[in-house]
């Protein structure tokens, strides 16, 4: 990544997942990144998006280390225990609404909150959290996936309005969301099969391509895998 400074250092949250790990890979490959740090449930230090102290520990643990001058957030969520998404509002409930707006909105909203402030200050930086097309409500031509959507375009706005104040303290760092399309992973499998879809690696490819092509004037907006600006 040439849009920041040599020696840059990387933090992934959601690693464990298919484009989280793919995109450790890629920044571990990078010759002018000098650490890659995956961070999720089962490392050290953990975060977990159900535990709202686990975002403020791992920040306070890793403060000392800063700046951090590329934050992504991978995490997110489609279906799981709470069910799969709703097609219908006859099938909305408490239950799937808070468990998807925990990890896709709330847990994101902390992870701002308490790591932006780790973004240097007179060098360029970047977060970025991967959002959904789905998300757009400008682009919503089909209905369905209620929470999934809500809760998508709620960290939208979540990354809209973060950036706006990161950007009079921090003004080289960019914040955006990012739509990584398709890509083979346990999220997508029931719904576009096991081999349809771009592979992580290539996904996450495409997502610092993007990420490296941002200046600060594209702060607080939303970017697709291709580089094109999505609608909120």
């Amino acid at each position: 990544m040439r849009s920041l400074p040599d020696g840059f250092r990387a933090l992934v949250v959601g690693a464990s997942g298919a484009i989280g790990s793919a995109l450790v890979r890629h920044l571990e490959g990078d010759p002018r990144c000098a650490q890659v740090l995956a961070i999720g449930r089962n490392t050290v230090p953990a975060m977990d998006f159900d535990d709202e102290q686990s975002v403020a520990a791992a920040a306070a643990a890793l403060k000392p280390t800063g700046p951090w001058h590329c934050i992504i957030n991978a995490a997110g969520a489609l279906h799981g225990a709470f069910g799969m998404p709703e097609r219908r509002l006859d099938q909305l409930n408490y239950a799937h609404m808070q468990a998807l707006y925990r990890i896709n909105a709330m847990g994101p909203a902390l992870l701002l909150a308490n790591f932006a402030p780790m973004l240097p200050r007179r060098e360029p930086g970047v977060f970025a959290v991967l959002s959904a097309r789905v998300g757009s409500i400008g682009d919503n031509r089909l209905g369905g996936w209620y929470s999934y959507r809500a809760s998508k375009a709620a960290l939208n706005m979540i990354v809209k309005t973060a950036a706006i104040e990161v950007a009079r303290t921090h003004p080289l760092a960019v914040l955006v969301a990012l739509h990584p399309g398709t890509v083979r992973s346990a999220l997508s499998e029931p719904f576009s099969g096991a081999t349809s879809g771009r592979p992580p690696d290539v996904a996450a490819a495409d997502l610092l391509h993007v990420l490296d092509g941002l200046t600060p004037a594209d702060t607080g907006n939303f970017y697709s895998y291709d580089g094109k600006r999505l609608p909120w």
